[in-house]
């Protein structure tokens, strides 16, 4: 059971690689693809270089390749990464934090077939707010990189995802229908500590950057 993470430095992705772990699944790789399109329908891009710093906190090693993110083209680029996993790794799963996103999940599923792969989801269709609490519960120390829903603003850039993060989304999922957890991109996180880290990372620098109506990511820089 030697799996690949495919891993974007939010929450999703690395509570799904302390899944897999705890499942019992040796974790041997992590795959990160930057995006050139920051509206990309399958890859994080907010802060996206700072993988680097979690995979050398992590010990794991890490895989980077880059998409110009074109929708549906982005994925051979992911399959040929995954394949340079697969090679060199001798992987046999890979690891999702997708958690009710059919499109995505079809897509990475459909690839591990084509490359006679396992792929597993450890989140797959977790209740949202039951979800955030097992992040607290866990030890994960989660910060908010973007936002791109109403009524998101920039205040909420730098956040930490806390009881009080929870209380707060749960009444905008209820008012508002977004998605608790972020699934639907309405917002990004980083995780700055969590069990699969050596030390904790910390920010030393960020820049706050207005996108467009309703949209602001934060660029940081950890050490």
């Amino acid at each position: 059971m030697k799996a690949a993470i495919l891993f974007s430095g939010g929450k999703d992705s690395t509570y799904a690689a302390y899944l897999a772990k705890k499942a019992g699944y040796e974790l041997i790789c992590l795959i990160s693809i930057f995006s050139k399109n920051k509206d990309s329908y399958m890859f994080h891009t907010p802060s996206i270089e700072q993988v680097k710093k979690q995979a050398e906190v992590m010990g794991i090693p890490i895989l980077i390749d880059k998409t110009n993110g074109e929708k549906e083209l982005e994925l051979k680029d992911l399959e040929r990464t995954i394949k340079k996993a697969k090679d060199k790794y001798l992987i046999d799963t890979i690891v999702t934090g997708a958690l009710h996103s059919i499109y995505q999940a079809s897509r990475i599923q459909k690839i591990c077939d084509k490359l006679n792969l396992k792929c597993f989801n450890p989140l797959w269709h977790k209740d949202e707010i039951s979800y955030l609490h097992e992040l607290i519960d866990a030890k994960f120390k989660i910060i908010i990189t973007g936002v791109f829903a109403y009524p998101l603003d920039k205040s909420w850039l730098g956040r930490k995802i806390n009881k009080e993060f929870i209380d707060e989304v749960q009444i905008l999922k209820d008012k508002y229908k977004i998605h608790a957890a972020g699934e639907g991109g309405e917002f990004e996180t980083f995780v700055l500590d969590c069990p699969l880290f050596s030390k904790p990372l910390r920010v030393i620098d960020s820049k706050k950057i207005e996108e467009g109506t309703n949209a602001w990511r934060m660029e940081i820089e950890v050490k």
